[in-house]
């Protein structure tokens, strides 16, 4: 089996995981758009799959307007319109988060206040079992949803905002308006597999690959104020980075520029 191949054992469906690698081969410019792409036949050789499997990924990258069929020719590679992707840059990351939030729009899927779990209370900071404002939103470019957002704030601050106002107005801003002042964030950057419950919402098939950041904000006496977990789709949401060579103690390192590009 190819490395690019897909794998049994995966929980994501065989032709799901086809469809992503042909896709990625279309947008890297593999299949050229006068040569016509291999066929069902001998894609299924490739892949180690049936026939069946390809033809599925084949019809979706169809109606997706990624390949054209003509009779006696083939299937050739497109390259359909998409969405401008939304881009967040690390070293910008309060701005870029207001401002993303300004340009796009949110429903609001969950709300209402519970217990905190383990993890929750211990990045806030809280007892366990402490009551926290639990929201969760999906947020929209363009009309296509691109991100599923978890928010847990302590109690006190949650009371600060209500469910109206958290779709629409960034968590930032309305911390903000009532006298909370955000100055730092601790930030991991993972991937995580799309579940039964966010593939509907982001309308993506389950198992689809996300981008999954964590992120626990704290105010100006270092009181973790909010903890966040946000899936996003790849396809519509990046992070970018600008980053320079400086000299090391011992080597030639990068190291990220003080502003961001």
């Amino acid at each position: 089996m190819r490395p690019d191949s897909p794998s049994n054992d995966a929980v994501t469906p065989l032709h799901h995981q086809v469809y992503v690698v042909l896709k990625q081969q279309i947008e890297e410019g593999q299949y050229a758009g006068d040569k016509p792409i291999p066929s069902e036949h001998e894609l299924s050789q490739v892949f180690n799959v049936s026939r069946i499997t390809i033809r599925r990924a084949m019809d979706r990258l169809k109606q997706e307007g990624f390949v054209s069929r003509t009779r006696g020719r083939g299937t050739f590679a497109r390259t359909p319109p998409q969405p401008q992707a939304i881009s967040a840059n690390l070293r910008g990351i309060f701005e870029n988060l207001v401002a993303m939030g300004l340009r796009t729009r949110a429903k609001l899927i969950e709300f209402g206040y519970v217990p905190a779990p383990p993890l929750v209370a211990e990045k806030l900071k809280l007892k366990p079992g402490a009551t926290v404002q639990r929201a969760v939103r999906v947020r929209y470019h363009e009309n296509v949803p691109f991100s599923h957002l978890t928010t847990y704030l302590p109690e006190d601050i949650g009371k600060q905002c209500d469910e109206q106002e958290l779709s629409e107005t960034p968590l930032l801003l309305l911390m903000e308006r009532a006298g909370i002042k955000v100055t730092s964030a601790d930030q991991s950057v993972s991937a995580k597999l799309a579940d039964t419950m966010v593939a509907p919402l982001l309308e993506i098939e389950t198992g689809s690959p996300l981008l999954w950041v964590k992120r626990t904000v704290s105010d100006q006496s270092d009181r973790p104020v909010e903890y966040l977990h946000a899936l996003y789709r790849p396809d519509i949401y990046e992070y970018q980075m600008s980053m320079s060579r400086v000299n090391g103690e011992n080597a030639v390192l990068w190291s990220p520029d003080k502003a961001g590009g």
